[in-house]
């Protein structure tokens, strides 16, 4: 290796940065609308460190090599961090401007001659390495903006929400029985109801990709009375549908708010894909060493395939397509579920209906 290639990279960085500038802009769509310094951001660092890269009169210990390794990686994300800030911006589109800057870099300094292999190899290597760098920058980068995004949002919603829904109870309370209007505001309020539902999925699985845990408060509950009222509140809005099978007194320490939550959603969910006015049990059954309920419903099963992906987030099977909701209820569920080192299966067969089975320690760790 000699230093002509790093010099020749150093004499004509400027041209370099032109030419790569007029392709992106022909050939890169969403660089039409960005001005010249912002479009070129952090690829002039790029040049300048690539032209250290390639020259043979800085030392090659082994701190030098970390230190440049660092610098790259922090200019790489760099870039891929002021994209994900463009909105027209994709990850293609990233990923072509670092094809387009190697094919300048090699169409002006192969202008005389042609580069030695082991430049090359070195310039191709620099630059697929940029791309990954940036490429993993943007990603996250973008999934921090919409996680923002989707909290901001859904704490915005929950104001005016929590005004209609007081407004509902209000009017719902100065009806007189027998009332027609009362059908209606009752409605509204469990409309209400699940849009809050749906809201605190969205928060609740934001924090989750963020790797944070759900806020529970644990305390003893008894499962039974919890499982009572769960049914008492859905058979309002879904008839006398529901059975409760148990023999004993289930006491347990958990987030009853949370479990709430996850017995809800089964249920509805039951309601939703089970067969019209067919009975949807809820059992509960005690073991020495752990308490399980079983929320079984008839009609046709759940394929395999649907299955293997039933509990992902945003993930929902051709039986859910017309249903609303974000597809987030049963990754909410196992995750719920989880928190109090339990586990939520699914069993479903022809001629069987299908049963989600949450299982619970009696003693959490």
């Amino acid at each position: 290796m000699s230093n002509q290639a790093s010099d020749r990279l150093k004499q004509n960085a400027e041209k370099i940065m032109g030419m790569w500038e007029k392709r992106a802009r022909d050939e890169v769509s969403a660089s039409t609308h960005q001005d010249s310094l912002v479009l070129q951001d952090s690829l002039p660092l790029y040049l300048n460190q690539l032209v250290d890269e390639l020259s043979n009169r800085i030392l090659r210990t082994s701190a030098r090599i970390t230190a440049d390794e660092v610098e790259s990686t922090r200019i790489g994300k760099l870039h891929g961090h002021e994209r994900a800030g463009y909105a027209d911006y994709s990850m293609s589109h990233l990923i072509f401007e670092y094809h387009i800057l190697r094919q300048v870099i090699f169409q002006v300094l192969e202008e005389e001659a042609p580069l030695e292999v082991q430049d090359r190899d070195i310039i191709i290597g620099s630059i697929e390495q940029a791309v990954n760098d940036a490429a993993t920058q943007f990603s996250e980068t973008l999934r921090d903006i919409q996680e923002l995004f989707m909290v901001t949002l859904t704490h915005d919603l929950r104001g005016p929400l929590n005004v209609v829904k007081m407004g509902a109870h209000l009017t719902l309370r100065r009806l007189e029985r027998g009332d027609t209007h009362i059908d209606v505001a009752t409605r509204m309020i469990s409309a209400v109801n699940r849009l809050d539902s749906m809201i605190q999925n969205l928060l609740d699985a934001s924090r989750l990709r963020a790797g944070q845990s759900l806020k529970m408060e644990f305390e003893e509950c008894d499962l039974e009375v919890l499982v009572q009222e769960v049914v008492e509140d859905l058979s309002f809005a879904y008839g006398e549908r529901f059975v409760i099978v148990c023999d004993a007194e289930i006491r347990i320490y958990c987030s009853c708010k949370e479990l709430r939550r996850v017995i809800e959603n089964l249920a509805i969910n039951a309601v939703k894909y089970g067969a019209p006015s067919r009975p949807i049990t809820l059992t509960l059954q005690p073991t020495e060493r752990q308490i399980s309920l079983t929320i079984h419903n008839e009609g046709e099963p759940i394929t395999l395939d649907a299955q293997s992906i039933l509990f992902q987030q945003f993930r929902r099977t051709i039986a859910a397509e017309e249903q609303t909701g974000w597809g987030l209820g049963l990754f909410l569920a196992k995750s719920i579920t989880e928190a109090h080192q339990g586990t939520l299966e699914v069993e479903s067969g022809e001629g069987k209906g299908t049963s989600f089975i949450i299982k619970l320690p009696k003693v959490l760790l």
